[in-house]
């Protein structure tokens, strides 16, 4: 029996956006787990409060229910050690909570304040009006003004992107010759831009984005199957 996956999805349902979704999609695929998932939008609460949770990642797996990228990650670790490893230990856990930490403060929110008044487009309306709503409390501002003059403030954030690139050097993945749990920590952030918005967040010479390239095409091509605009 397949393990379930709730999915962000936009007003087409094959558009799959969320970074944290990513993360857990990434997981499964690594894991080598069938799968089946199942679009979910913002204003369907219901459909997962069902199951305890508020936001999506959520998994069912048999009986158990697991929400939240990591703690998907880590179940999925301890559940089935006898698939490939997320983390390849103790110590590549640890590496891996740190680039969690370093991918939602550096990657996510710098891509966000690129990126975030392009996704109301992507959304059918009822949503598009919660995510307007909500986001632009969040920000105290509208979400034009956020992304406002992004044009000059990418530079800055390819600049931040420095450490991606220096690990980048050691190997074509961030875990070595082939991806792993770490590269899709990170890799969630850039296909959310990819799937939301035709702004351009890297130049095709950065090898950051030959690194994007590769993980699109990994596990059998799943980031290049989503829907996106580059």
């Amino acid at each position: 029996m397949p393990i379930t996956l709730y999915d962000l999805a936009g007003a087409d349902p094959a558009r799959r956006f969320s970074p944290y979704c990513w993360r857990a999609r990434l997981a499964l695929a690594q894991k080598g787990l069938d799968v089946e998932t199942i679009p979910w939008r913002f204003t369907e609460r219901s459909a997962i409060g069902v199951l305890g949770s508020e936001k999506v990642p959520v998994i069912v797996d048999g009986d158990h229910v697991q929400n939240e990228s990591w703690q998907i990650a880590e179940y999925l670790e301890a559940t089935y050690p006898d698939r490939p490893s997320l983390f390849g230990g103790a110590g590549g856990h640890a590496l891996a909570r740190f680039l969690t930490g370093w991918a939602d403060a550096v990657v996510l929110a710098g891509i966000a304040g690129l990126i975030v008044s392009d996704i109301p487009a992507i959304l059918a309306p009822d949503d598009a009006a919660y995510f307007v709503e909500s986001r632009e409390k969040r920000y105290r501002k509208t979400l034009a003004e956020v992304t406002a003059g992004r044009e000059t403030r990418v530079t800055a954030f390819r600049e931040a992107l420095l450490p991606l690139r220096l690990a980048l050097r050691q190997g074509p993945f961030l875990h070595g010759e082939a991806p792993g749990y770490g590269d899709a920590i990170v890799f969630g952030g850039f296909q959310w831009a990819r799937c939301c918005s035709p702004f351009p967040i890297l130049e095709a010479s950065d090898p950051v984005h030959a690194w994007r390239e590769r993980m699109l095409d990994a596990y059998d091509g799943l980031g290049r199957s989503a829907p996106g605009f580059a």
